[in-house]
């Protein structure tokens, strides 16, 4: 059961690779946790994030700049809800 109060994080990023490296950076960021690819195509990877605050988002989208061949990663948007309202823990 959720902590009463307690926050969700949901962000979405645009990350732009270098296209020859596309599939293995889509992969790379496929495995992280509460992350997923939504859409690839050429140089650009459209992905969302979860987590229990901004912090942990801001973390895991800095460590995916760091991904070989990754030019940048950008957050364009963030949903804060209460954790209770989305119906289960993450």
């Amino acid at each position: 059961m959720p902590e009463p109060g307690a926050l969700h994080h949901i962000s979405s990023a645009v990350v732009t690779v270098v296209p020859a490296r596309s599939a293995a950076v889509a992969d790379a960021i496929a495995r992280l946790p509460e992350t997923e690819v939504h859409h690839r195509h050429g140089s650009k990877i459209v992905i969302v994030l979860e987590g229990p605050d901004s912090d942990v988002i801001g973390g895991r989208l800095a460590l995916i700049s760091q991904l070989d061949g990754v030019l940048s990663a950008t957050l364009v948007y963030e949903q804060i809800e209460p954790l209770d309202s989305l119906g289960a823990a993450p």
